[in-house]
C-alpha cells in the first residue's frame, strides 16, 4: 500500500508582522513552531536565496493531523511577484469571517456565505461562513488541479506542496522520476534544522512546474512536534528584525524578488 500524507503548502512572505496578524488574528491559526536559519537551504526551502531566513509553521492543530501553512521569510526581500499558479486555499469557518470583520480585514462577498480575502503578498483565501467542521476548517487542502486555460506562470512567489512518505520510499521516487525523464529539482538530500531532527527530502516538478516535495515521514514527525514557545520565538524574531528600519534610514527599499 502506497502511503502519502499531505503536510503543508509553502508561501514566501515579505511583511512578517502583517502576515502573522493575518494568520493568527484573522484566520485564527496557531503558531506551531518557528525556526531561524543563518544561511540558505540546500534544497532551496526559502527559494533561490543564500541569506538569513526564517520558517514559521501555522495551522489549526498539530502537523501530525492537520494540513498547515509554512511561511518563509527572507530578511532582505520585501515582496515577491505573484503568478497564476496558486488559485487559493479554502477554510470553512464562521469564526474567521467574524475575525476578519472585527479586524477590519477586507472581505469580498462572492456569493451567499462565501467570502474572498487576501493574505499579505496577494495570496487568495476563501472563507465559508459556516460552523467549523471538527478540529480543522481547512478545505480543498490535499491537492486540487484546475485547467486555467493558459500557461502556468510561477513568477517569484511560487509555492510548494509537501507530502510525507516512509523514508525508504524516497530513493524509489527519485529513481522513477529519472526513468520517466521527469524533472528533479533537488535530488535526495538530508536537511538539518538546528536543535531538531534531520530530515530527508526529494523535490520534484510536475509538467507545469509546480514544486512537489516528498519528505521522510519518520524524521518529519519528530521535527514537526508543536513547540509551545513558537509564538514567543516568532514575536522575538520580529522584534529583533531591524531590517525595515535600516532600509528606511538609508532611504532604500528592500529587494523586490
Amino acid at each position: 500500500m502506497v502511503t502519502r500524507r499531505a503536510l503543508h503548502f509553502v508561501f514566501k512572505v515579505g511583511d512578517r508582522p502583517q502576515t502573522a496578524r493575518f494568520y493568527r488574528d484573522v484566520l485564527g491559526m496557531k503558531i506551531l513552531r518557528h525556526e531561524e536559519f543563518e544561511e540558505g537551504c540546500k534544497a532551496s526551502c526559502n527559494g533561490p536565496y543564500d541569506g538569513k531566513w526564517s520558517k514559521t509553521m501555522v495551522g489549526f492543530g498539530p502537523e501530525d493531523h492537520h494540513f498547515v501553512v509554512e511561511l518563509t521569510y527572507n530578511y532582505g526581500v520585501g515582496d515577491y511577484r505573484l503568478g497564476n499558479d496558486f488559485l487559493g486555499l479554502s477554510l470553512r469557518s464562521s469564526q474567521a469571517v467574524s475575525n476578519a470583520r472585527e479586524q477590519g480585514w477586507p472581505l469580498t462577498d462572492i456569493k451567499g456565505g462565501l467570502f474572498q480575502t487576501t493574505a499579505p503578498g496577494g495570496y487568495p483565501f476563501y472563507l465559508e461562513n459556516e460552523e467549523q467542521p471538527g478540529a480543522d476548517p481547512v478545505q480543498k487542502c490535499k491537492l486540487e488541479l484546475q485547467d486555467i486555460g493558459e500557461a502556468v506562470d510561477h513568477r517569484t512567489a511560487f509555492g510548494r506542496i509537501a507530502f510525507s512518505c516512509p523514508k525508504e520510499e524516497l530513493p524509489g521516487i527519485e529513481a522513477l522520476m529519472k526513468q520517466q525523464n521527469q524533472r528533479i529539482l533537488t535530488p535526495l538530500v538530508s536537511l538539518d534544522t538546528p536543535g531538531k531532527a534531520t530530515v530527508q527530502v526529494v523535490i520534484l516538478a510536475d509538467p507545469d512546474g509546480h514544486e512537489i516535495c516528498f519528505v521522510g515521514d519518520e524524521a518529519f514527525r519528530e521535527l514537526s512536534q508543536v513547540d509551545p514557545n513558537g509564538n514567543r520565538l516568532l514575536d522575538a524574531a520580529m522584534a529583533a528584525d531591524k531590517s525595515d528600519e535600516w532600509f528606511k534610514k538609508h532611504k532604500m527599499q528592500k529587494a523586490s524578488a
